[in-house]
């Protein structure tokens, strides 16, 4: 149990880490796209996590990601929304005999069509409560939508292609 928290807590300072000194500084089609891949480390916390971990999780990470960014409680916000939402896409989206305790969500364990359908929905719920939060008006509605389709789009793309740089074998995670 102590070597699952730990990676855990590994994963999540290095994917941190990672978009505070890699991914937040590209710019990729000027600005309209922006991957947000901290919430990786939320996303791939075992399926056996208590929901209130989930949610000190999400918005411990958020704070994270906002001391990076230097943004005020947005990616706090968005991190408890995002904690709020991962257990009910879970459950949501459970096979008929339900997750194996040992196998986390991952596109090794889970198939690619399972993680990409798990990790759209909650990345696109992250990025429109991010995004709409950061602009507080609807003047501009179509073009924050088009902006976090296509961050959203980047993030998922991003983190699939973490799934398959870090998990190599069905027995790696749990």
């Amino acid at each position: 149990m102590a070597l699952v928290i730990l990676r855990n807590i590994i994963r999540i300072l290095f994917v941190l880490l990672l978009q505070a000194l890699v991914v937040s500084r590209m710019e990729l089609l000027d600005g309209m796209v922006l991957p947000w891949i901290y919430i990786f480390g939320v996303l791939m916390l075992p399926f056996n996590t208590p929901p209130w971990l989930v949610l000190v999780t999400g918005g411990t990470t958020g704070l994270c990601a906002d001391f990076f960014t230097h943004m005020t409680g947005l990616h706090m916000s968005a991190g408890l929304f995002l904690g709020f939402m991962q257990p009910r896409i879970q459950h949501l989206l459970a096979p008929r005999e339900g997750y194996d305790p040992t196998a986390g969500p991952t596109v090794q364990h889970m198939g690619l069509a399972w993680y990409a359908t798990y990790a759209s929905i909650l990345t696109l719920s992250h990025h429109l409560w991010l995004f709409y939060l950061e602009v507080f008006r609807f003047s501009d509605f179509f073009l924050t939508l088009l902006r976090v389709l296509m961050s959203a789009a980047g993030t998922v793309l991003l983190m699939t292609i973490g799934q398959y740089l870090i998990y190599t074998s069905k027995a790696t995670d749990r």
